[in-house]
């Protein structure tokens, strides 16, 4: 994406969604580590600038608003899932996370059927039920692009680093 694209995108992101960007519990979750070294918070402007791209791009006819709100408010659940207390098999994060990133972001605004189903349907097949509304097709599928690179520039990252610490290779 060029800068000019990029530039466009977080302006149309900032005027559809200030107040959750600005928000208290929104700007916590860049304590809270998603996939390798990015935040919650990192991975989910990229999914929605992602997202914004590729209905502008494919010109999927979006409410951009409701893109933007849904796809900021994917991963709304405002924990550590790495702590002792959320990992593991028996929390199942992967399935849980979204029933609790809806009921943190219904606590904290008004959504629309529409962002509550990008919300609690962005796992998709996980979550089973496929989502209804094209925006959240679109943020499922910007997920999954957003959350396979994050994972793969991290495997990358520490191949790169073990290669330098390892003195025998």
């Amino acid at each position: 994406m060029s800068k000019d694209k990029y530039l466009n995108q977080m302006q149309k992101l900032r005027e559809h969604a200030s107040d959750i960007l600005n928000s208290e519990n929104f700007l916590s979750s860049d304590k809270n580590i998603q996939h390798g070294e990015i935040s919650v918070m990192e991975h989910s402007i990229k999914v929605a600038l992602k997202s914004l791209y590729l209905n502008e791009k494919y010109n999927l006819k979006c409410d951009e608003r409701l893109l933007s709100r849904g796809a900021l408010l994917h991963d709304y659940f405002l924990y550590d899932w790495h702590s002792p207390e959320h990992a593991g098999f028996k929390n199942l994060h992967g399935f849980k996370h979204p029933k609790v990133a809806l009921k943190n972001a219904r606590e904290e605004y008004d959504l629309s059927p529409v962002e509550e189903d990008i919300i609690v349907k962005h796992m998709w097949p996980m979550t089973v039920v496929p989502p209804k509304y094209r925006e959240a097709w679109v943020v499922t599928f910007a997920d999954k692009c957003i959350s396979t690179a994050e994972s793969i520039h991290f495997i990358q990252s520490a191949k790169r680093r073990k290669k330098y610490i390892n003195i025998n290779t």
